[in-house]
This record gives structure tokens, C-alpha cells and sequence, in this order.
């Protein structure tokens, strides 16, 4: 089970969001390259970035600390990024400047084609995002619930040869309450491309439920709020989650 540290950068800044509300955020670090460096340094082998501007603009915003970010952690480990990403140049251009892999969510669900071509033309880099309320994908940040079922989307995704699914319950984000287990194994099983879990991690207990169904196919889980509240000691529930499948 990996443990994904978020960095969701606002106007430069390392911000988390109460249920994707950028009216309501608390900023925990000015600088996100060292933010990077304290999660890799505690042990992190992935980092997930949410350009949280750009996700509202529809473009990319927050790309000077997208690049700092990549400068200092970028050769050590992977580095995922979403938001604000609805076209292939976008894509090229992250990708040059050291992303591993790419996060593509509302644009994935308006415009399925732009999926598919990504897809065809950066194989092996992209993610789809899936937000969603009570099984039901979100888009815009969150803004707009549609009619869309997170397990029927997933499967045509699957089938375009997206890497693997971050499935966020936007119930939960930010509010430390506990993964919905439940609605993360059920998209699990009806895929075989890997599942990260998102929203609402809260402690050690969280991950040991998430490790204790890992077998299902979730490959990791975005740790956000509870790793800055300090709620959840990253390392130690890295740690955990190594001891629990043996390593």
C-alpha cells in the first residue's frame, strides 16, 4: 500500500481544502519544493500535486511551483499532477518537464475523446480522476454532480488504457472522517487496472482497513489533511502499511 502525500498548490502556496470549497482553505507551507522535499525525505515514493487554480480555470496556473517541485524531487521518485488539464500540449509539456504521470478527470468525463487520444499518445502516463457523491462522478472542482456512475465510467476508461483510477469520495475530503472503504473495494473489483483510494484518511487505523483489502486491487491512498494536521505521522503509517504486507 502506498502512501501518497498531496501538495494541492494554490496562487503558489501548499493549501487543503475543506470538500474541494477554495473558500475554505488552511495554507500549511509558502514554499512547495520544500514541502516536497519533507515528504520524500519522511519516505514518500510517489507525490500527487493538484493545481487547485487551474482546476477552476480550466488551465494551468500553478506551473512555477509544479516546477520547483519537480526540480528538487523530480529524479527521486514518481510525480503525479491534476487540475486544469484539457489538452494534449499541456500534457506534452508536464510530461517534458519531468511529470511521471498525468491526472485527467473533468475533461475525461466531458470530453471522453480527449481521454482516449491522450491515452493513445502518452501510454503508460495517464491517470484518470474520479470524483464523486454517493456513486454519482463530479465535475469542475467538485461543482457539478452528474448522472454518471463511477463503476460505468471506470470501465470505459479502463478500456481506453488509462493507468489506473484516484477515486476521491468528495463527502469526505478534508474532514478526516475515514475512507469510504466500501464504494473504493466495489470499483476495485470491477476493474484490473490498479485503484487509488482518496478522501477522508485519517489515521493509522484507516490505512490498516485499506491494507487489509489491498488484495482487491487499490494500490495506494492520497494522504492530505491528516498528514499536516499531524493527525497521521506519515512515515509511521508508511511503515505500517510495509509491515502489514510483509516487506
Amino acid at each position: 500500500m502506498l502512501l501518497i502525500p498531496a501538495i494541492d498548490l494554490k496562487d503558489g502556496h501548499c493549501v487543503r481544502l475543506k470538500q474541494g470549497d477554495m473558500n475554505d482553505s488552511t495554507t500549511f507551507g509558502e514554499d512547495p519544493a520544500a514541502m516536497a522535499r519533507r515528504w520524500v525525505d519522511a519516505g514518500a515514493r510517489r507525490l500527487h500535486l493538484v493545481d487547485l487554480n487551474g482546476a477552476f480555470a480550466g488551465k494551468p496556473v500553478n506551473e512555477q511551483a509544479i516546477r520547483a517541485i519537480l526540480a528538487e524531487v523530480g529524479a527521486e521518485i514518481p510525480v503525479q499532477l491534476g487540475g486544469g488539464i484539457r489538452d494534449m500540449d499541456t500534457i506534452e509539456r508536464y510530461l517534458d518537464d519531468g511529470l511521471s504521470f498525468i491526472i485527467i478527470g473533468t475533461a475525461a468525463v466531458k470530453n471522453p475523446g480527449f481521454l482516449h487520444d491522450a491515452c493513445s499518445a502518452f501510454g503508460g502516463h495517464i491517470i484518470v480522476g474520479l470524483d464523486a457523491k454517493d456513486g454519482k462522478v463530479a465535475t469542475d472542482g467538485w461543482s457539478k454532480l452528474t448522472g454518471h456512475e463511477v463503476v460505468d465510467l471506470a470501465k470505459k476508461f479502463q478500456d481506453y488504457g488509462v493507468e489506473g483510477v484516484i477515486y476521491t469520495d468528495i463527502g469526505r475530503d478534508g474532514m478526516l472522517t475515514g475512507i469510504n472503504i466500501e464504494a473504493t473495494v466495489k470499483l476495485a473489483q470491477a476493474l484490473t487496472i490498479p485503484v487509488i483510494a482518496s478522501g477522508g484518511l485519517s489515521n493509522i487505523a484507516d490505512i490498516e482497513r485499506l491494507c487489509a483489502v489491498e488484495h482487491e486491487g487499490i494500490e495506494g491512498v492520497i494522504c492530505g489533511r491528516a498528514i499536516y494536521s499531524g493527525d497521521l505521522d506519515f512515515a509511521a503509517g508508511q511503515k505500517r502499511a510495509d509491515e502489514l504486507r510483509g516487506f
